[in-house]
């Protein structure tokens, strides 16, 4: 069976499903039921399929809502955060299983990425200009003009 290659809603539905369900496009395109990824993009660019667009960028912005909400339950997990490890004489004991946490905090760290990424304004770092006593910063523009008629009225033997 060939992969579809034509457009269809239902297509375009499931994938926008499936990416907003956290799959990545790659991944889903890999199903022989599904366009190959370069015919999505391809749909992607056609100004007449402007409501795919749309739909998609939704379905991206909801991916990035997903990345986040799974952040705080891949760091309340730590149920591999220890083993047990059988030592030579027979008995055992808990060790800290410092790749399961490293594997964690990699995890979490790349659902941050990608949220700041693909919603900057909702996820990315937050810049505010401040005076140094953190205040609103205030910012005067003057003309050199100006400048020189103070000047001028400053010092009027010039």
């Amino acid at each position: 069976m060939a992969r579809p290659s034509e457009f269809t809603q239902e297509i375009a539905d499931t994938i926008c499903q499936r990416l907003a369900e956290g799959k990545s496009l790659r991944s889903i395109c890999l199903a022989d039921d599904m366009p190959d990824k370069s015919t999505v993009l391809r749909w992607l660019l056609d100004t007449a399929r402007a409501a795919f667009c749309d739909q998609y960028t939704r379905a991206r912005e909801l991916q990035a809502d997903g990345h986040v909400d799974e952040m705080p339950d891949i760091a309340d997990d730590g149920s591999n955060d220890y083993i047990t490890k059988t030592n030579a004489d027979g008995s055992t004991s808990e060790q800290l299983n410092s790749e399961n946490i490293q594997r964690s905090r990699l995890r979490i760290d790349t659902r941050k990425w990608i949220a700041e990424r693909m919603r900057p304004k909702k996820y990315g770092a937050k810049v505010a200009l401040t005076d140094g006593e953190g205040g609103p910063l205030v910012v005067q523009v003057l003309k050199l003009a100006d400048q020189e008629a103070q000047a001028n009225a400053d010092n009027p033997a010039s």
